[in-house]
């Protein structure tokens, strides 16, 4: 038929451009990284937590798309549930009238949340926080959120005020006028708090840069403080949310925390359709929707389609039949116990933290002369080098994708996911353990590497 459209054929046709359409139409930067660092593979295919190169080769996600794909990729429950929901042709974002899906979601979503009430939904996790500053705001009467140092909540502009990684926010000011205090510090948020301008306190039951989990008894505490001073609580759940950490949300592990409004997307969208959600208390949403005046005061063009109500159903239904969270959580138990057991074995692995699937690896200065002598040298180019050494050979020799937790930190964060096994525990374990052997021998093809990667950093001051 004339002007028919083969997606297939076009893929076929100019696949093999991929690296130079996306250097000459997008970030020209990407590419160029990923040619770099070795990182230019050719992937065709993906299912569950792996994927296979050109070549047919496996490869182990430990990445699951910055934590995207919860459920690994292409999973069949999600997979019909949106051939189902294109079969159904719906009348979808017609704006003037209530469809289903949305509600169903919304009504799912709540049972794992029972203290909260209703649901804003919108395309992603950045939006979701975007939401949750909105309806703060609103609903206090105040200007100024808090967050904390090293947080990571978006990168729109409302979002990227409570970022707390200046290298985000340079070259974007000014922003919102909102402070940052740092995770756990109870006497600063209490000082701010008292000026009386504080809408909401926005935080990351463990931060995403460096994996810092929230010191015991901070969210109750802070949660108390807020509330007696007429602020809100905001959870940052983006990544942590759905399982990650081994309970539905990562706040719950805290036993008495309630946040006023919980941010959820990532692994909701099942990895097929960006969604994200807000979830709040009743009293906050009738506030900002608070006369028929007001009902689209604030609205998604593309919020609440049916695509991605009928991946984050199908989502929450695979978890619940499979029982994803315990899995998580024994799975994760697992990875992180037996990485524990390294770090009195390497003098360059410093610690192991985190909750569940979601493990922060760090490593530090070691105390041999000749380690710590190409430590130093690799310190004084660029901070976060010898990660970035620990990942390549990874990927390159294993065929494992992780990534540093961050910029300038000397972190690996392991966020698969949540369906990885014990197969493949063993098979990242076995590899670490191997890449960690290669780079306290002293020599040899990674630390050649790491001079390459100093050159590099050198070069770019």
């Amino acid at each position: 038929m004339k002007g028919e459209f083969d997606l297939r054929a076009l893929l076929s046709e100019r696949g093999g451009e991929r690296y130079e359409l996306h250097a000459r139409y997008l970030n020209p930067q990407l590419p160029r990284m990923l040619h770099t660092i070795g990182f230019d593979k050719v992937y065709e295919r993906a299912e569950g937590a792996h994927f296979w190169d050109a070549d047919g080769v496996d490869h182990l996600d430990m990445l699951a798309g910055f934590g995207v794909m919860g459920l690994g990729r292409h999973h069949p429950v999600v997979r019909k549930a949106l051939h189902d929901v294109l079969d159904a042709r719906l009348a979808d974002l017609t704006r003037f009238d209530c469809q289903p899906l949305p509600g169903l979601l919304a009504e799912k979503l709540l049972t794992h949340s029972p203290h909260l009430d209703r649901v804003f939904f919108g395309n992603s996790g950045t939006e979701a926080v975007e939401t949750a500053l909105k309806f703060a705001r609103y609903a206090t009467g105040r200007p100024r959120v808090l967050y904390c140092h090293h947080a990571f909540h978006g990168l729109t502009t409302g979002a990227l005020s409570v970022n707390g990684e200046q290298g985000f926010r340079e070259g974007f000011d000014p922003l919102l006028p909102d402070t940052a205090i740092a995770l756990g510090d109870l006497d600063a948020l209490e000082r701010e708090l008292r000026r009386g301008d504080v809408a909401a306190f926005v935080v990351e039951p463990i931060q995403g840069k460096g994996v810092h989990e929230a010191p015991p008894g901070f969210l109750r505490d802070a949660q108390e403080l807020l509330h007696r001073h007429g602020a809100l609580l905001i959870a940052d759940e983006v990544q942590t949310g759905l399982g990650r950490t081994g309970d539905f949300y990562a706040y719950q592990h805290e036993e008495g925390v309630e946040p006023d409004l919980v941010c959820v997307a990532k692994a909701l969208s099942g990895g097929y359709v960006p969604v994200g959600a807000t979830l709040g208390k009743d009293w906050i949403f009738k506030k900002v929707y608070s006369s028929m005046d007001r009902v689209l005061v604030h609205s998604a063009s593309f919020g609440a389609n049916a695509q991605a109500m009928a991946a984050g159903l199908a989502v929450l239904s695979v978890m619940e039949d499979e029982g994803t969270v315990a899995h998580a959580r024994r799975i994760g138990d697992l990875l992180s116990g037996r990485l524990r057991e390294l770090v009195p074995r390497y003098e360059l692995l410093h610690e192991i933290r985190g909750r569940g699937l979601m493990i922060g690896i760090e490593f530090g200065r070691p105390s041999s002369l000749g380690l710590r002598g190409r430590w130093t040298m690799l310190q004084a180019a660029r901070k976060g080098l010898f990660a970035q050494m620990v990942v390549v050979p990874l990927l390159q020799r294993h065929r494992i994708l992780t990534q540093v937790s961050g910029d300038h930190l000397e972190v690996i964060k392991l966020i698969p996911p949540l369906i990885i096994d014990e197969a493949d525990v063993d098979r990242f374990v076995t590899a670490f353990t191997a890449v960690m052997d290669d780079a306290h021998g002293g020599g040899g093809l990674m630390w050649d590497f790491g001079k390459t990667l100093v050159k590099q950093a050198v070069a770019q001051r």
